[in-house]
């Protein structure tokens, strides 16, 4: 089984020497996961024990245990090359939605334009030249916009002179320029640009592993419950029993006061391979609201009034089809573009419709996730405004304040160097404190 990815970043970023407790905290993990995979981490690349005299065990990795671990999973080669594969695909499924538009667009422009020549020409054989004249005229000002009216480099381009020129001329208030390009935007305008929480769970336990660092490895339950969603209103047994799953999640134990006040302990997450300093966190679990999109506002605009075009384009289309009989009369493109019709009406609502329904969807995503946030916001108004009884929860849980450091300096074992080498040194420095004490003894 390849390895945690979420462990293999945590490692990395503590500096290739762990606690369990470290790991769990950073990477948000649950405690028995993040020992079971950090194990199983060490094994496979060749990470160190280092065992404290108090028992306590931290772990050492080599700098390059990712490409130790790439030459013994395939599984991670496989990953790591499709991801830069998926990178391009992704980028072409995005631009693709804009290039079907714009083909439509051309396809119906086309097909339009083939119509109305012949039935120009038609008119001019039954009527007179002056028709025939009237009629290419006004296909002859279509075709001059079509091809030549939109700087189609700009579409493909994000970052074009012709963009910037244009995104100068924002008004005040306007977001800042977006780094999509006009086709990029056009997805963002139909799909939008994913789940803003997709990590929530993760930044979840991350602050309240280090709420608990922050406080020596112990808290009470309303320094928690800003962070919390499974919270009833009202007594402290509701907050108390909100507190099981983080119990579950990082070992830890209640512990009694003798007035009966609970606080909770984490004797795993005091202990840490270094002395680090007390991290900043919200006061309160944050989610952030979904948005439409992330394209600018003309090309927001752009997208629509294309959408827009293309619909009304197909509508003047199927009145020129009629029956069908003049696209069996033109045959060739027209006769082609008739044959998917309706493949190019659906595409056209489907345009339209998909940001519309998404936009009011995103409406009531939004005031839920604000309802969410506005009753962890009141939990943690409670919490500064704290009465004399969580005063109390606090003073007593200070009692169970600890940070155990396991120095490099003072390990009592470690699997770096040989056995027997580590006792000849533990007897040399038990003989030279002995040799101390006697020579003070004398004097």
């Amino acid at each position: 089984m390849a390895p945690n990815s979420a462990i293999l970043k945590a490692v990395e970023a503590l500096d290739y020497r762990v606690t369990i407790g470290d790991v769990a905290s950073q990477a948000g993990l649950d405690i028995k996961i993040a020992e079971r995979d950090l194990l199983a981490l060490a094994s496979e690349a060749g990470g160190h024990l280092q065992v404290a005299e108090s028992g306590e065990i931290a772990y050492r990795f080599p700098k390059n245990f990712r490409t130790i671990l790439r030459n013994k999973y395939w599984q991670l080669r496989f990953k790591e090359a499709w991801s830069k594969v998926w990178g391009i695909l992704f980028y072409l499924i995005r631009i693709s939605f804009g290039i079907l538009l714009i083909a439509s667009i051309i396809l119906i422009s086309i097909a339009i334009i083939a119509i109305m020549i012949a039935l120009s020409a038609s008119d001019s054989d039954s009527g007179g030249g002056s028709g025939s004249r009237g009629h290419s005229g006004g296909g002859g000002g279509y075709m001059p916009w079509l091809w030549f009216g939109p700087d189609w480099y700009w579409f493909f381009t994000p970052n074009s002179r012709r963009r910037r020129s244009y995104t100068t001329r924002r008004a005040p208030g306007q977001s800042a320029e977006t780094n999509l390009n006009f086709l990029e935007g056009i997805y963002s305008f139909l799909f939008g640009d994913g789940n803003p929480n997709a990590n929530l769970e993760e930044r979840r336990w991350q602050t309240i592993a280090t709420v608990i660092r922050n406080n020596g490895g112990v808290a009470v339950a309303e320094q928690i419950m800003p962070y919390l969603d499974t919270v009833k209103q009202g007594t402290f047994q509701d907050q108390d029993d909100a507190m099981l799953p983080v119990l579950s999640h990082f070992n830890g134990r209640p512990e009694v006061s003798p007035t009966g006040q609970i606080i909770y302990h984490f004797p795993e997450l005091q202990v840490t391979a270094a002395q680090r300093k007390p991290q900043p966190v919200a006061a309160y679990l944050r989610e952030l609201p979904w948005r439409f999109s992330q394209a600018s506002s003309g090309q927001v605009i752009g997208a629509i009034g294309l959408g827009g075009g293309n619909l009304i384009g197909a509508l003047v289309l199927a009145r020129l089809l009629g029956d069908g009989a003049i696209a069996a009369e033109l045959g060739g493109l027209v006769a082609f573009v008739s044959g998917i019709y309706w493949i190019l009406l659906a595409y056209g609502i489907a345009f339209l419709a998909i940001p519309l329904v998404r936009y009011f969807w995103i409406q009531w995503r939004n005031r839920a996730i604000e309802a969410r946030n506005q009753q962890r916001q009141e939990r943690a108004v409670v919490l500064s405004q704290a009465g004399d009884e969580v005063k109390q929860k606090i003073a007593f849980a200070r009692q169970f304040v600890a940070t155990t450091v396991i120095d490099e300096a003072n390990l009592a074992y470690t699997t770096e160097r040989d056995l027997t080498e580590q006792e000849l040194q533990q007897a040399d420095a038990i003989d030279e404190e002995w040799q101390r004490r006697l020579r003070e003894a004398d004097s």
